[in-house]
């Protein structure tokens, strides 16, 4: 499975969550709402969840093993530097989380 597309939806400044992501994979399947989050001064990314009863989460869609959960992260990451620079040299404003 190949990574063909990410889109940054919207970027974030204040508080731990900096941008909110959309990956294609193979050109057919499209996954929303992946969060890029910035804590203990480290980037990861967290997958779409629904929030249960209990009022815990729980993912909705995830990779199954490291290896690829590890070069998604990567990509997602990437995108994201990418975009912030793209808006930072256009003068754009980057909203605060809510």
């Amino acid at each position: 499975m190949q990574i063909t597309d990410i889109k940054v939806r919207k970027l974030f400044d204040e508080g731990p969550m900096k941008a909110i992501v959309s990956v294609t994979f193979d050109g057919q399947l499209a996954v929303h709402d992946i969060k890029v989050i910035n804590a203990r001064d480290k980037f990861f990314i967290v997958m779409p969840s629904r929030k249960n009863p209990d009022e815990s989460y729980r993912d909705i869609v995830h990779p199954i093993n490291a290896q690829f959960r590890g070069m998604l992260e990567e990509a997602v990451i990437s995108a994201y530097e990418v975009a912030l620079r793209e808006a930072e040299e256009a003068g754009e404003e980057i909203p605060e989380t809510v």
